[in-house]
């Protein structure tokens, strides 16, 4: 046992949660509501307000770190308002320090009505589009709940080429309903000729709490899926992509997402957002300048106001439902971006503001006999590995703590006999499962 981290070695990214859709998909299990019927453009000022403040009492998360990556998702992100975006960036920069070369990305639906001119997001910050087509045939996207058709996402992918950006994810699924291989061929080759630089292909799994879980489509049957994947995968191979994780290929002209590869080294990100989720390294203790005593603290926000009191790596979740993400509060004004400045608030009001901020309703500390177990479920998702000097690093564990079951594994012949690299084998990626329940 290790535990010991140099924190300021581990990458820092953000998530923000847009959480609305005009219609929710049968097959979405995200935090995504549809919109409100009454719904007002004075909702999204207060959900920006929102962000902000959540984004203000976590700065001490950062521990000096730079932001490297921010990922927008939903929900469909580009339902709030350009000038909403402007604003939450104008206020996210007063608030962290952005790195030189940050990679910004946000989710887009084809939907025409539904996003600024593409331009407009390249003007804010945002560097790297990901746009969810799902399918380029119509009868699987009316099946899907899709509110856009082809021509609308041939549009979109072409459009935001053409606006500047150089950096165009095409999210794809297969193993639709009635899905034909000739289908699922074609889906990829439209968003390579359309200009996808990047494609997550992905198979459609049926999730607990929606619709297609109650009431379930036919599928291909296990033969003819896996047929569909590795005619795919040799097909997107053929057209120059690269396939550094399960379901993500990056073409010749792009590079790995950095923001998701962050996710799957096991690094830090913090979160913002109705339902957001987070993780974090503490690589020491301190205190807090919002121990004060001034306001009467609620048992549930008690950890919102100690984050730096204890080292350990922990997880954390933010309020579900927007309503309960947003506030209303006449004595904060988060339009006035100055007043986000912690260094400009006396110690009574910042503890108070803590109080009125959207809650996080999950601050854990992993458990060191979990950590492993984390570790590789996200870090076997990476075909070339990572060196095993990232196992300490980001654990805060020992390779002693695990070599019994490497040493089984590698004899399965799941995992490559490397003393430098931690990857499964060819035969490892078909049977990932396997992997991880020896580490559990």
């Amino acid at each position: 046992m290790v535990s010991v981290w140099d924190v300021k070695a581990i990458p820092l990214a953000l998530y923000i949660h847009i959480p609305w859709c005009v219609k929710k998909c049968p097959y979405c299990d995200f935090n995504s509501h549809e919109l409100p019927e009454d719904s007002q453009l004075s909702m999204y000022d207060e959900y920006v307000d929102a962000l902000l403040l959540d984004a203000r009492l976590q700065q001490s998360l950062t521990q000096e770190r730079q932001i490297s990556s921010i990922f927008i998702g939903g929900g469909t992100p580009s339902l709030l308002p350009i000038d909403q975006y402007q604003r939450l960036f104008s206020g996210l920069r007063q608030i962290f320090r952005f790195a030189d070369d940050i990679e910004v990305t946000m989710e887009a639906n084809p939907g025409t009505l539904e996003h600024a001119p593409f331009v407009e997001y390249l003007n804010v910050g945002i560097n790297r589009l990901s746009i969810g087509v799902q399918s380029f045939a119509a009868d699987k996207l009316k099946t899907l709940g899709r509110i856009h058709d082809p021509v609308q996402a041939l549009s979109a992918i072409r459009a935001a080429r053409a606006a500047g950006f150089e950096r165009v994810n095409v999210d794809l699924m297969h193993g639709l309903p009635q899905q034909t291989m000739d289908e699922a061929l074609t889906d990829i080759r439209m968003a390579h000729t359309a200009g996808a630089t990047h494609i997550s292909w992905y198979q459609l799994t049926i999730e607990p709490n929606t619709v297609f879980y109650r009431s379930q489509p036919i599928l291909p049957d296990e033969d003819n899926l896996a047929d569909i994947e590795q005619a795919g995968q040799a097909l997107l191979e053929d057209l120059g992509y690269s396939n550094y994780e399960v379901s993500a290929w990056a073409g010749a002209s792009d590079k790995p997402c950095r923001h998701n590869v962050n996710y799957w080294q096991f690094g830090d990100y913090l979160a913002i957002g109705a339902g957001a989720h987070g993780k974090v390294t503490v690589g020491h203790v301190g205190a807090n300048p919002s121990e004060s005593e001034s306001c009467s603290l609620e048992e549930d926000s008690k950890s919102e106001n100690n984050l730096l009191e204890a080292s350990g790596i922990y997880r954390f979740s933010k309020s579900r439902l927007p309503k309960d993400y947003m506030f209303k509060n006449d004595a904060f004004d988060s339009h006035d971006t100055a007043s986000l400045e912690a260094k400009d608030l006396p110690v009574t009001e910042y503890s108070c503001l803590h109080q009125r901020a959207p809650k996080m309703v999950g601050w854990q500390k992993i458990a060191s006999d979990e950590l492993v177990s984390e570790f590789m479920l996200n870090v076997l998702r990476l075909h070339g590995g990572v060196a095993w000097s990232l196992f300490e690093a980001r654990t805060g564990l020992s390779y002693d703590d695990i070599a019994v079951q490497v040493k089984n594994l590698i004899a399965q012949g799941l995992l490559v006999d490397s003393t430098e690299r931690l990857q499964p084998s060819a035969l490892g990626q078909r049977y990932l499962n396997q992997i991880l329940r020896a580490f559990l």
